[in-house]
């Protein structure tokens, strides 16, 4: 089959216009901040559909798609979700995590209570597809990893435009996930990302404030 490429249409903006957009998306992305402790507030839909829309124009290998996002609402699964991975937490904790592992965490004041799953007002797993099933026949995905970790990177940057606050857990395994949100084979837990509105209040670490800057982050040659 021969595809016919289509042009491209873009209006090429004046320099000093991108620097200053650069700067101020740069200034809105420095305050985001990952929290813990969320207020108990409905979040409208259409917000969440215009990130995961923001998420899926994400570049992916050979345009492939590689993604898919369930948003939890619902109250009893978010329960299962809770119990199942404090489970796993637990177990990590207490018997995988090496004791230099638990140095590093131990700023964050994190341990394997993990209420905010059930009490932030949405949940969203993003699964990788690392094959499509068609017709019975397995047709395999490329740089799926890669494509999933752009598209989460979007969907996070379009959650804190959009005024929310958000904590991104990975438990390990997620194995769980499949189960109680019924996704097919095909599918393997990639993040599941915590969002509402943080607590009046709300505290974060102390070191949560530092990061890198330039030069420890960029070589320029």
């Amino acid at each position: 089959m021969k595809y016919k490429p289509i042009k491209f249409k873009s209006k090429e903006l004046p320099i000093n216009e991108i620097t200053k957009r650069s700067k101020e998306f740069y200034l809105l992305l420095k305050k985001r901040r990952t929290i813990r402790n969320f207020k108990l507030k409905k979040i409208n839909d259409e917000i969440i559909k215009n990130a995961i829309l923001s998420a899926g124009s994400a570049p992916s290998g050979a345009n492939l798609q590689p993604w898919h996002f369930v948003v939890i609402k619902n109250k009893s699964i978010k329960k299962k979700i809770k119990l199942a991975a404090e489970k796993e937490e637990f177990n990590f904790y207490n018997h995988k995590a090496s004791k230099q592992w638990l140095e590093v965490l131990k700023p964050l004041g994190t341990n394997a209570n993990k209420d905010f799953l059930e009490k932030a007002p949405i949940l969203i797993a993003i699964f990788e597809k690392k094959f499509e099933k068609k017709n019975k026949i397995k047709i395999k995905n490329y740089y799926v990893k890669e494509s999933v970790g752009i598209a989460t990177g979007l969907l996070i940057a379009n959650l804190h435009y959009s005024g929310l606050s958000m904590l991104t857990h990975t438990p390990n395994p997620m194995n769980f996930l499949n189960i109680i949100l019924k996704r097919p084979d095909n599918e393997k837990p990639f993040l599941l990302l915590v969002v509402g509105f943080p607590e009046k209040n709300c505290e974060i670490p102390v070191s949560a404030k530092i990061k890198k800057n330039i030069n420890e982050i960029s070589t320029w040659i």
